[in-house]
């Protein structure tokens, strides 16, 4: 069976291709700041604010980290 983990957030790197500050995105999804700015580093995303932040960043859930494979 196939796992994945999610790693490293891509967040950082959608906010500047979407030209968008996070102070906007808190804004749009109703997340708050501080919340969003864990979510930079080191915190995983629960599903819901996952599906949120993607769908105002035009992405995927799969797209918001980079991912540990591991299994089969």
């Amino acid at each position: 069976m196939t796992e994945y983990k999610a790693k490293k957030s891509n967040l950082k790197e959608l906010l500047t291709k979407n030209n968008t500050k996070l102070d906007v995105l808190a804004a749009n999804t109703n997340i708050p700041i501080e919340q969003l700015n864990e979510y930079l580093d080191k915190k995983v995303m629960n599903l819901n604010n996952a599906m949120t932040i993607s769908k105002e960043l035009n992405c995927t859930i799969e797209d918001l980290y980079k991912w540990k494979v591991s299994g089969e």
